[in-house]
């Protein structure tokens, strides 16, 4: 039987690559949104038995959780030995509505959701920066070497705008209008698109490396569009990315068929999002009915699930 002690929480959200995956591989820069329709919540409350888990994925004691799992074990130890904390016997519940593998931020929102429940359970105040190292641990453990954009954006409450080398910089979604977000239902590839965008660039450089300067070209067009709150643009210039990301091999069919029905529903621009060859795609509206008209359309082509997402600022007449 739990014990009456207080439960402890942690909360994230999402994220969406809006635009500049792939290419921020090599140098130029991305921006990344905060996603909250899609969120974690993780509770920690002491029992009286061994360390468990309770999720969608695994339920049971963390030592035998799956290796996917492995990072909470990690930071669990890792927060405890810093701050030379007993662990006692507790109940972790992790209720997760971010699809995993999708390119949401899904395991970093959990990390954080997680590291902030778990200081809570042990009383200890933490600076941003000081949270994120803990984040950044996990990300490293299950990416291996990931920009960090992640852990920052799932606690975020604006865009960032990033470049490698250079500092997150936070950037005001000053833009009206609606994202509608659609899973394809298949897993992301994204180790294995990663892996072909940098074959590509040893083995035909001469047509991978301006589609991935195009890109990071694109992506300052975005910026400037979020600033002058020009949605038209904004639309077109996504287009525009899903055409070299489609040529850069890392969509698929089910990505492109979205993309091309969402742009016949209506939508001022669409592409995919988040490492490709699955996952989700992303489509700009201009209201919230036209949102609706696309999300109907997309469901009906076969999207596994959508969610709609407003921007900011009042909806355009058109």
């Amino acid at each position: 039987m739990k014990s009456t002690s207080a439960s402890h929480s942690g909360k994230a959200h999402g994220k969406i690559i809006l635009i500049g995956e792939h290419a921020v591989v090599y140098g130029e820069p991305a921006i990344a949104i905060p996603f909250k329709a899609a969120s974690v919540e993780v509770i920690i409350k002491k029992t009286d038995r061994p360390v468990t888990i309770t999720s969608n994925y695994y339920a049971g004691a963390l030592s035998k959780a799956p290796k996917e799992l492995n990072y909470l074990s990690v930071l669990l130890q890792k927060i405890s030995s810093d701050f030379k904390k007993t662990i006692d016997h507790i109940d972790i519940n992790i209720t997760s509505h971010i699809p995993p593998e999708r390119g949401m931020g899904s395991s970093a929102a959990v990390s954080m959701a997680f590291v902030q429940a778990l200081l809570s359970y042990f009383d200890i105040s933490l600076e941003k920066e000081q949270l994120l190292y803990y984040v950044d641990l996990s990300e490293k453990i299950i990416h291996g070497n990931p920009s960090g954009i992640d852990a920052r954006i799932t606690s975020s409450e604006e865009p960032l705008f990033y470049k490698k080398g250079y500092v997150f910089e936070s950037l005001p979604l000053n833009i009206s209008g609606y994202l509608v977000v659609a899973d394809t239902g298949e897993t992301g590839q994204t180790s294995r698109a990663v892996a072909d965008v940098a074959k590509a660039l040893k083995n035909n450089y001469e047509i991978a490396e301006p589609l991935i300067r195009h890109i990071g070209e694109l992506t300052l067009k975005a910026k400037s569009a979020i600033f002058n709150n020009d949605l038209y643009t904004l639309g077109r210039t996504l287009s525009k990315a899903h055409e070299s990301l489609k040529q850069l091999t890392v969509s698929n069919n089910s990505l492109d068929q979205l993309v091309k029905t969402a742009l016949e529903a209506g939508a001022l621009g669409a592409k995919l999002t988040g490492g490709g060859r699955g996952g989700c795609m992303i489509a700009l509206a201009t209201s919230r009915k036209k949102a609706e008209s696309i999300e109907h359309k997309l469901l009906k082509q076969g999207a596994a699930k959508t969610w709609i997402h407003r921007l900011k600022g009042e909806d355009i007449n058109e």
